[in-house]
């Protein structure tokens, strides 16, 4: 299995989990979290690049991968990566360069 295969089965066998508890709370922050990236007066495309950003800067590498595979579906090209890891780095610092690491090896996989 491939590194993307095995994170999305991940994600999706624990969220299928989750959301079987019925949990008011969680099953509507799943929905909030869904209805937050669809296009609206940002793109989708623009909203992933941007929680892509966040993901780097709060060093959440499931996030880093969640967000790097919407963009790459989303026609994200190899520059806007770069110049988006660019950003979350200087917003960040230093500490976001092994996290930086990680997903740029999750890119390459995609």
């Amino acid at each position: 299995m491939t590194q993307k295969e095995e994170f999305d089965a991940y994600r999706a066998k624990m969220n299928d989990k989750i959301i079987a508890q019925n949990n008011k709370v969680i099953n509507r922050f799943f929905s909030l979290d869904n209805q937050t990236y669809k296009d609206g007066a940002l793109s989708a495309k623009t909203k992933e690049m941007l929680g892509l950003v966040a993901s780097l800067v709060l060093r959440c590498d499931d996030c880093i991968k969640y967000h790097l595979d919407k963009c790459h579906q989303l026609g994200v090209t190899n520059d806007e990566v770069y110049e988006i890891l660019a950003v979350g780095n200087v917003v960040g610092g230093s500490i976001c360069i092994p996290h930086m690491r990680r997903g740029v090896e999750y890119w390459d996989a995609l």
